[in-house]
């Protein structure tokens, strides 16, 4: 059986960086190695608390999912989060830190396949192609459209276009 360093071999890297076939590929091979634990913020949270918050409470929650006690909590960003777990923070973590590149990678396609699913119900936002990402095409179906019931009030280019209206 190959070692993880060759079945990588260098194609860990930020998330953004990846095409969705390749994060999901990549997706596979990091759940075989890593112990994996995700969280997920509701949008009504988000709006109570804002986005950089709600993103500490989702990275918080998800390393007190893991199975194991870690002895290291690496974070992207200039962030601390409330945790009793030793902390070292990497603004540009994503692009530098191979379990940094490896936990955006988990994070981005499992919220990209949450917006997959979640087609189903808001169809008229296309969330299979823009994912829920502020692309020109989902921000003129949310002009077309208007907010669905998932969406983010305090979204800045929504808060802009709702009081243009």
């Amino acid at each position: 059986m190959q070692d993880r360093d060759n079945i990588f071999q260098g194609s860990i890297k930020d998330s953004k960086l990846l095409s969705s076939s390749k994060r999901e590929e990549l997706f596979l091979k990091i759940s075989k190695f890593a112990k994996i634990a995700t969280s997920s913020i509701s949008h009504h949270k988000i709006d109570e608390v804002n986005i950089l918050e709600a993103t500490k409470l989702a990275m918080r929650d998800a390393v007190l999912g893991l199975n194991i006690k870690p002895d290291l909590v690496l974070i992207d960003g200039n962030i601390t989060l409330d945790l009793d777990f030793k902390q070292i923070s990497i603004p540009g973590g994503d692009r530098t830190c191979f379990s940094i590149s490896a936990a955006s990678i988990i994070a981005k396609v499992t919220r990209d396949r949450f917006m997959v699913n979640i087609n189903s119900k808001y169809d008229s936002y296309n969330f299979i192609q823009n994912k829920g990402y502020g692309t020109k095409e989902h921000m003129e179906l949310l002009r077309l459209h208007g907010p669905s019931l998932i969406h983010r009030k305090t979204f800045a280019p929504l808060k802009n276009m709702l009081s243009q209206q």
